[in-house]
Formats: C-alpha cells, sequence, structure tokens
C-alpha cells in the first residue's frame, strides 16, 4: 500500500477566493486548488462578506468570524469536513 504525501513546502497560498459553489485557492508554486464549496459547511452557510474575510498564513487559509481554519495539504488530499453532504443533484 502507497500513502499520499503532501509537500507544501513551496505551496503557500497567495489568494483565496469562495462563491456558491467552488473555494478556489491560488499556491505559490502556480498551482491552483478548487474545492466544493460544500466539503465546508461553515463557509456554505457563510455570508459573501463572511466568505470574503479571510487571513492566509503560511499553511492554509483562516475565516476568523466564522472559525474556519483550512490547510494546503488538505484541499489537496481532498479533505472533507466531517459532516460535509452533497448537495441534492435534481432529479430529470
Amino acid at each position: 500500500m502507497t500513502t499520499l504525501q503532501i509537500d507544501v513546502n513551496d505551496s503557500a497560498p497567495i489568494s483565496a477566493a469562495c462563491d456558491d459553489t467552488h473555494l478556489t485557492v491560488e499556491l505559490s508554486d502556480g498551482r491552483t486548488v478548487k474545492t466544493p464549496i460544500w466539503w465546508y459547511p461553515r463557509l456554505l452557510n457563510a455570508t459573501p462578506a463572511q466568505r470574503g474575510a479571510y487571513r492566509l498564513s503560511r499553511l492554509g487559509v483562516h475565516w476568523e468570524e466564522i472559525d474556519e481554519d483550512l490547510s494546503v495539504a488538505g484541499m489537496l488530499r481532498g479533505a472533507k469536513a466531517p459532516k460535509a453532504v452533497p448537495p441534492q443533484v435534481a432529479a430529470e
């Protein structure tokens, strides 16, 4: 069995943006990480102003008002919040 190892030494976030469907984080190494916002219920339920009020650190993104911290390593690993529920897909 192999283990996925994430090297984030040169992958500090340089910007972040949230809309109603995705969190997008640009990294210092040139990559962009885009994850579904439903993975993070606190962000999903936050107002646009709360989503825009973040602070970057060397390892991730922090939203003080909604008490949310996301690491670059977790995003790259595909780590969802424990209570994350995918949106219902409308039947055709």
